[in-house]
């Protein structure tokens, strides 16, 4: 049987056991389908990255869930670039990464960092009651308005769709009281993969939002630090001129409400979008995979 060394990265973390954890094989030559998604499944994160050589780019890196492989994950690929560049196996400089859905520009800074091309955002306004919205996330409609000089609800979207929705103080983000059958009406009403409610109200001074995101439709009531929504909002606010000229990225925390408190860096101009931020490896070892034409057998730690 095949071992190979398996990681649980924390992406957009300072610290272990915080921001979005991700599994990360960093060399996963000759491992099929089904084995990746069965070393997924056992490592339990959200979204497993399986880094190989490349014929064509600098390196490839395939995401898998406990379902089977998914087309993007940009916090498994921060992750993975991470873990490379932690162990020398990755320097400093710019890489093209091969993926399902296509190559993808990332960087990696001398300090760490990790930054990943979302690409283009697409923003459109959407004609939702805020009494509805507001019912959803289980707060008083008054929260909703007049944030921002009247910031409209709308679905943005780099790397997916979410409805994003201001909110006027830090108090009412943290005293949602979600409907999560709602939360699915209303994602399939304005096709969105989630409702990532935001403040301009934040804990740490140097953030300029802080977000929660509710994902139900994909099983996750409340997901951790997400690049997708943090890349989403960063070109809305952008985008709709809510900035100062002076805030050059726009720094979004979250994840403090499932103990999980991490930072995503969006560079923006409401255009296009990068994401960024740093990951910790918060676990190590190796596991025994089966072999690939026997799909009885259970991955043994």
């Amino acid at each position: 049987m095949d071992t190979r060394e398996v990681l649980l990265v924390d992406a957009f973390a300072a610290e272990p056991m915080a921001g979005h954890p991700a599994g990360v094989v960093a060399e996963a030559e000759a491992l099929t389908d089904d084995q990746m998604t069965a070393i997924a499944a056992e490592l339990g994160a959200s979204a497993t990255a399986f880094v190989t050589e490349s014929e064509a780019v600098d390196r490839r890196v395939r995401f898998f869930t406990a379902s089977g492989e998914t087309d993007r994950a940009d916090h498994a690929a921060v992750a993975a670039l991470s873990a490379l560049f932690e162990r020398d196996a990755l320097g400093a400089g710019e890489y093209i990464v091969e993926t399902a859905q296509g190559t993808v520009e990332t960087e990696v800074k001398p300090d760490g960092t990790v930054w990943v091309d979302q690409g283009q955002a697409d923003i459109r306004e959407v004609a939702l009651d805020h009494g509805t919205v507001a019912d959803a996330l289980g707060v008083d409609v008054a929260t909703l308005q007049d944030v921002g000089a009247d910031l409209p609800l709308a679905v943005a979207g780099t790397s997916e769709p979410w409805l994003v929705v201001p909110v006027n103080y830090f108090e009412h983000v943290s005293g949602l009281d979600t409907e999560m059958a709602a939360i699915r009406d209303l994602c399939e009403r304005v096709d969105a993969v989630g409702v990532y409610a935001f403040t301009f109200d934040t804990i740490a001074g140097t953030s300029t939002l802080h977000g929660r995101g509710f994902a139900s439709a994909r099983g996750v009531d409340e997901a951790p630090v997400s690049a997708g929504a943090a890349g989403a909002v960063g070109a809305y606010v952008r985008r709709e001129g809510a900035l100062d000229d002076t805030i050059e990225q726009v720094v979004v925390e979250g994840g403090h409400f499932l103990d999980r408190p991490g930072t995503v860096e969006v560079d923006t101009d409401g255009v296009e979008a990068w994401v960024g931020g740093r990951a910790v490896t918060t676990l190590q070892g190796s596991l025994t995979v089966p072999a690939a034409d026997d799909e009885t057998d259970i991955i043994e730690p």
